[in-house]
């Protein structure tokens, strides 16, 4: 997207293409058609520009619902930006701990993390290097009118801030890249800047808070070579069951437990579950399967918290690698969900194909955890297709076929989800 372009869009006949374009169709069939009508009375990079944000626009309502109607983005900036409703819980801890400390945000993207904690009372100031996306947030800034709490500037955050942070700033908010021309990155030494590098710029002031990939190593933060030093929170945060954010809370903001996990609902309804570690509550036991089969949230798996959802179910683990807790109980918790097993059986295609046919089952869902099988080729071996299809055609239960391992033998479990309607 062109930076003029982008700034023409934000005048008033800039606005007037863009509302004339919001109320086309933008479909794949009909753009080209859309495009010509509306180049033929405005100017072509406009146009382009205009239907960009639209387009954009309602690709974002998956991360920011109705308000993405009136926010701008890049393409590269919607995917890495923050989900509104993870903004806005983050936000909520930054007013909680912080009250009303001006905030210094180190690389903003599209602010959406900016514009959360002003909307929630805190001011300061962002740093963004991309001359295009510092322009972005600052149309973000002013779609929500809170140009007198926060400004954006176009600058190398690690270069203008190598000799400290400015008095004045109590707390630091960093979100280091971690996706390259080849995808995503997952060694924190090689996010842009290295995570090393961002810790040590907030190490400089009495609070703040760096994302981090979800997926980071767990040594990373607690092993040998740790890059982090000192007190350190480390959040994982799934929205809707599925793991989207982690970040490290440190100094002022870091609560008084090492990790946590946090659940949030999609568009940020229910407010938010948090697990912690039980002290003195050691690893999860070792057990035959039970009756009951629990699927932790990715959260809790990525904090370490299983040994909590196994104590809270009566549970324990068939496999002490693996992130599956069993148990003869019933026991309802938000940070799982429940399966009730009704055969263990060792892996075998031929013998899955029979019982499944025996079973009458026309829609199959398949897990995996411990297991190297390829889930797409064995739908089909078993007659269901691709991922997501129904059986051959045929009407018929619904199943749920785990396939994991106890120490190096292959397991399949056939199991029933627990609905809330069945408890």
């Amino acid at each position: 997207m062109d930076i003029q372009a982008f700034l023409g869009l934000l005048t008033p006949a800039g606005q007037a293409i863009l509302a004339e374009a919001a109320a086309s169709d933008v479909s794949e069939d009909a753009l080209l058609a859309t495009a010509t009508r509306l180049r033929e009375r405005h100017p072509a990079d406009l146009v382009n520009a205009a239907l960009t944000q639209v387009r954009l626009r309602e690709r974002a309502r998956a991360k920011f619902g109705d308000e993405a109607a009136c926010m701008y983005f890049t393409p590269a900036g919607l995917e890495q930006s923050t989900r509104g409703e993870v903004a806005a819980h983050r936000a909520r801890r930054f007013a909680e701990f912080l009250e009303k400390t001006a905030v210094l945000e180190l690389g903003c993207g599209i602010g959406a993390d900016l514009t959360a904690r002003a909307r929630a009372g805190l001011g300061g100031e962002a740093v963004e290097l991309d001359p295009l996306t510092a322009e972005v947030a600052r149309a973000n800034v002013a779609a929500f009118a809170l140009e007198s709490l926060v400004t954006v500037r176009r600058d190398d955050a690690t270069a203008r801030y190598a000799g400290g942070i400015p008095a004045g700033f109590g707390a630091v908010f960093a979100d280091p890249g971690r996706r390259t021309a080849r995808g995503r990155v997952f060694d924190p030494r090689s996010y842009e800047p290295p995570l090393d590098t961002v810790l040590g710029l907030a190490e400089r002031v009495p609070a703040a808070c760096v994302k981090v990939a979800p997926g980071i190593p767990y040594e990373a933060l607690w092993g040998d070579a740790a890059a982090v030093r000192g007190p350190v929170e480390a959040e994982w945060v799934s929205v809707g069951g599925d793991v989207k954010e982690a970040a490290l809370w440190l100094g002022g903001l870091a609560g008084d437990v090492g990790r946590r996990a946090t659940l949030l609902s999609p568009g940020g309804a229910g407010g938010a579950l948090t697990l912690t570690p039980e002290p003195g509550l050691g690893d999860p036991p070792v057990r035959p399967w039970g009756r009951f089969l629990y699927e932790p949230d990715g959260a809790v798996i990525r904090a370490h918290l299983v040994a909590e959802v196994a104590a809270r179910v009566g549970g324990g683990l068939a496999d002490p690698h693996i992130a599956y807790v069993t148990s003869d109980s019933l026991r309802p918790t938000p940070f799982a969900s429940a399966y009730e097993i009704e055969d263990v059986l060792p892996f075998s295609v031929k013998r899955l194909r029979a019982e499944l046919r025996r079973r009458e089952v026309g829609v199959l869902t398949v897990k995996k955890r411990g297991s190297a099988v390829d889930v797409d080729r064995l739908r089909r071996d078993l007659g269901f297709g691709g991922r997501g299809t129904k059986g051959a055609g045929r009407a018929g239960r619904t199943l749920t076929l785990v396939l994991t391992r106890v120490g190096q033998d292959p397991v399949a479990l056939l199991a029933r989800p627990v609905t809330a309607a069945s408890l």
